[in-house]
């Protein structure tokens, strides 16, 4: 058994945030913003839209393209940090909102920025090991603009909103299974470098929290930005030394669009031509656990990738976590 991607989708909310913008809301420059992270903009969700909004548009947009409809699906994952409420799950919102009467299965996950490629490995084991289970949807969706310092230069500038879709399918046919080899990894030992301290029962929000803006994402950045190449580099040559397949016979490395610096980092690191490295930090800014499904929406959609190419996909985020998962499309 094994799984191919039958639809991708994504959705960016309508409002974009300049460089130029944030200029005007904290002391810093589009110089100072580009050179650092090679964002020029990003999308702001509005004030009454949320996480399973976001999701909800992406999903529709992976369903048309996968041809089937809400009822078809067995499972609902959504990778998220941001999610609309502590209970319940965003997925059984999301359930409701696609208009699923099926009642297939739904639950959240929570790996930060490697979400999407933790919620694509689960859905791979369910979709091989659960008779019944033959389609699933796996979303990353953030609305991060609700937990962003927006006092923070060092934090403000990098983050965007935004939500990626995609329909899992399960097949007996081995030529078609796109997953080729994974690798997923966590220490827990850095979880203080990148967090959101208040809000949970080690730091129950009050007023007092929220005064020092404690719900909001702190980050250390050198450590961050040293961790991040290091695991996401180590990640992606496991994998691809398990699956027995080379850094040339790679089509695309897609990396987490964390900023400019790390995905040039990582790319030198694994000897990929940056032409083969798939960017779009610049217009949408770190995502968190949608960036690399939005990447994935617009390659499947420019017709970017053909049947047998492999696509080497990376990730890293808070906790910490990171991840390498190595597809044939």
């Amino acid at each position: 058994m094994g799984i191919r991607i039958i639809g991708t989708g994504s959705y960016t909310p309508e409002k974009v945030l300049t460089n130029q913008d944030l200029e005007k809301m904290v002391e810093t420059s589009d110089e100072w913003i580009t050179t650092r992270t090679g964002i020029k903009e990003r999308h702001i969700a509005a004030d009454n839209q949320i996480t399973s909004d976001l999701a909800l548009e992406a999903s529709k947009n992976a369903l048309e393209a996968a041809g089937i409809g809400p009822d078809d699906l067995d499972g609902i994952i959504v990778a998220s940090f941001t999610v609309d409420r502590l209970l319940p799950a965003t997925a059984c919102i999301l359930q409701q909102k696609l208009g699923v009467s099926n009642k297939c299965l739904c639950f959240d996950m929570q790996a930060a920025c490697s979400g999407l490629l933790y919620g694509i490995n689960v859905a791979d084991s369910m979709l091989n090991f659960n008779p019944g289970i033959n389609r699933m949807l796996v979303v990353g969706a953030e609305k991060l603009s609700s937990i962003v310092d927006w006092t923070d230069r060092t934090t403000c500038v990098l983050f965007g909103d935004g939500a990626a879709a995609i329909v899992l399918e399960s097949t007996d046919d081995t030529d078609e299974d796109c997953m080729v080899a994974s690798n997923l990894g966590a220490d827990g030992n850095y979880s203080n470098i990148l967090q959101i301290p208040a809000g949970g029962t080690a730091m129950p929000m009050t007023k007092e929290a929220l005064d020092q803006k404690l719900n909001c994402i702190k980050m250390e950045g050198q450590e961050t930005f040293k961790l991040a190449v290091g695991n996401m580099v180590a990640s992606c040559k496991k994998a691809l030394e398990d699956a027995g397949v080379s850094i040339e016979q790679v089509k695309w490395l897609v990396p987490h669009q964390a900023n400019y610096r790390i995905l040039k980092a990582v790319a030198s690191r694994l000897k990929m031509p940056e032409e083969r490295v798939y960017m779009n930090v610049d217009r949408f800014g770190n995502t968190s656990a949608a960036s690399i499904g939005l990447c994935l929406d617009e390659m499947a959609r420019g017709n970017m990738v053909q049947r047998g190419d492999y696509v080497l996909l990376t990730a890293f985020g808070g906790g910490l976590t990171w991840g390498a998962v190595l597809l044939r499309w």
